[in-house]
């Protein structure tokens, strides 16, 4: 059975292989994992970390985010007209 690493975990395990103070091998030990991990986990962390320091992706993220909230509005009061106009219609025998 494979064990479950957390996201914590893995951020661990990066910052010490970026670190450098320790081998592969010892991080590997240190947390249970395969070193090809390590350097798997190494790798995506140095590859997305201007992520975290890019003001545009956070207000892409907000930008996104009320989007969505006003499409789940929309859909919200789409619904309700739905179901008063099914509810209508069930009383003037239409359906």
């Amino acid at each position: 059975m494979r064990k479950k690493i957390s996201d914590s975990q893995k951020a661990a395990i990066a910052l010490e292989a970026i670190r450098g103070d320790k081998t592969v091998n010892e991080i590997a030990t240190k947390f249970g994992v395969h070193p090809n991990l390590v350097g798997q986990y190494k790798k995506l962390a140095m590859e997305n970390m201007a992520v975290i320091f890019n003001r545009k992706e956070d207000g892409r993220i907000k930008e996104l985010t009320q989007e969505r909230d006003e499409l789940h509005r929309q859909i919200g009061e789409q619904k309700v007209d739905y179901d008063w106009l099914k509810k209508k219609c069930k009383q003037f025998g239409l359906i």
